[in-house]
């Protein structure tokens, strides 16, 4: 796809249709890439996203609950005092 570089100021940017921002859901920031000669720009991308609902969720529904004893029976905890 052909884009023009416009002036910004200062500096150039490039626009990106409505579309393409909603198609890659682009907001207010992205990665930069540049990579082997080339620009890349992706979706800034959050792992975490949605996690605090989610555990708040779980803590609702009872589901948080440890899968292990977080101390075990033969554990030394002298050692860290």
């Amino acid at each position: 796809m052909e884009v023009s570089v416009i002036k910004i100021g200062n500096s150039k940017g490039i626009c990106l249709s409505k579309t393409l921002l909603e198609e890659y859901n682009i907001k207010d920031t992205v990665d930069l890439i540049l990579e082997s000669g080339q620009i890349i720009i992706k979706p800034l991308s959050k792992p975490r996203k949605g996690w605090e609902n989610a555990f708040k969720k779980m803590a609702a529904s009872g589901d948080d609950k440890l899968l292990f004893n977080d101390v075990f029976e033969d554990e030394n905890l002298e050692e860290w005092s």
